[in-house]
């Protein structure tokens, strides 16, 4: 009979002052930390057994994870674990208030450059994490939390606002020893002004579920989904705020009997689609764009509407740059599926929207389907018909038109639809 073994820490990996924060086109000056208003971590959830090597996890507080950095961290991971690398999943939470110098430049919207003094100590933090296993048992529940995100674009507008709860407890004691938890919606209670690391919500809510437990965070499709409706401030009291919201609801999730998951190894697919980038407008319309953005721009920079009209501005810019970038004709994406009993998780490289996100839980076969993004690279965001259609700040800097982004959508429900390895 199968054992489920699980390892699991939470390294804190901040770095130092000085290192450029990434997240926002509208930093003003160099956009260099100061200090710290709470630690970036990067977290390991593994779970295998003795015959089999399983999963891992590997969450970071980051903006995202670039394809170098990818590469790097799977590996590294692989040798702590004695584990190959494709057993590795490397997943960034997309706090706007991390280093820019772990993954350089993910999109030309932001330039950034990879700083080796970097990304070097979080690749060594990694490949020397302790990772003892022990008999484990894991459930299942998922929780509604209202409050901490909706649609940035209208409030009513699509939004998955479930938490999804694997718990993991010990067998000997019985004790909660690690929580993998997935919710979609931006980090982003801090603004373009802060110049200090954090984890934002996502790193709230990790204390606020307790110091003896190691919780991995992984986003989901928040592409249009952020607290821009929900914040009430933009500084620490809010981001515990909104993360002891999510926290609050893990914690009523957990009191009650969850759905216990078979004692085996989660197993991983894999697949890469290669996608076709988008033709950008021509110069003159380019121009035109930026020129009706500019002219649109009216009220205070916290107010939503003002907010909404300020990014689409600096999509607008953003597309401009994408057509001076001299991008590639196509973009080789991975995308994953985590399966664990009547759980799946499908895991892609993207910002994804809420309604894509509604989309592949849709299709799937599985009783239960989270959608996670920011995973194993990045390649920006993927756009629904109607933010194409409306020219949002995504849509104007996206890769991707709509039958690419089906094309991207029908890969993964194919792959969560393919039948399990004989």
């Amino acid at each position: 009979m199968s054992e489920l073994l699980l390892a699991a820490v939470s390294l804190d990996v901040t770095p130092p002052p000085g290192h450029r924060l990434d997240g926002y086109s509208a930093r003003e000056g160099l956009g260099l930390a100061t200090g710290t208003a709470d630690p970036l971590r990067a977290t390991m959830i593994w779970l295998s057994t003795a015959d089999s090597p399983g999963v891992l996890w590997l969450s970071l507080d980051a903006i995202a994870i670039g394809t170098e950095l990818a590469a790097e961290l799977s590996a590294a991971a692989g040798r702590a674990a004695g584990i190959p690398p494709e057993c590795v999943l490397v997943c960034a939470s997309h706090t706007h208030s991390a280093p820019s110098g772990w993954t350089g430049q993910i999109h030309p919207v932001i330039p950034a450059s990879r700083e080796p003094s970097l990304y070097s100590v979080l690749v060594d933090a990694v490949a020397s994490a302790p990772l003892e296993r022990r008999p484990a048992r894991a459930s299942w529940r998922s929780i509604e939390v209202i409050g901490v995100g909706t649609n940035r674009h209208r409030r009513n507008g699509p939004h998955d606002n479930t938490a999804g709860v694997l718990t993991l407890h010990s067998v000997a004691d019985n004790s909660l020893r690690a929580v993998l938890l997935d919710f979609a919606c931006h980090p982003t209670t801090y603004g373009p002004e802060n110049l200090l690391y954090s984890a934002d919500w996502p790193g709230a809510a990790r204390t606020a579920l307790g110091a003896d437990v190691v919780v991995g965070f992984l986003q989901g499709a928040a592409g249009d989904v952020s607290p821009r409706f929900t914040r009430q401030g933009r500084g620490a009291p809010e981001v515990e705020r909104l993360g002891g919201l999510l926290a609050a609801r893990v914690i009523e999730a957990m009191a009650e009997p969850g759905l216990d998951l078979p004692s085996v190894a989660p197993t991983i697919r894999r697949t890469t689609v290669s996608l076709k980038v988008r033709d950008l407008p021509s110069p003159a319309d380019l121009k035109a764009i930026v020129t009706t953005a500019e002219a649109d721009l009216h009220g205070g920079p916290d107010d939503p509407a003002q907010r909404i009209t300020q990014t689409r501005l600096d999509g607008a810019r953003g597309q401009a740059l994408m057509a001076a970038a001299n991008l590639p004709p196509t973009l080789d994406l991975p995308v994953s599926v985590v399966l664990l009993g009547d759980v799946a998780w499908v895991h892609l490289p993207v910002e994804l929207f809420a309604s894509h996100g509604c989309y592949l839980q849709a299709e799937s076969p599985h009783p239960t389907t989270r959608v996670i993004g920011y995973t194993d690279g990045y390649y920006g965001y993927v756009v629904d018909p109607d933010a194409a259609h409306h020219g949002t700040y995504e849509a104007l800097i996206t890769y991707f038109d709509q039958p690419t982004t089906q094309h991207l959508l029908t890969t993964a429900t194919n792959l969560l639809s393919a039948s399990p390895p004989q």
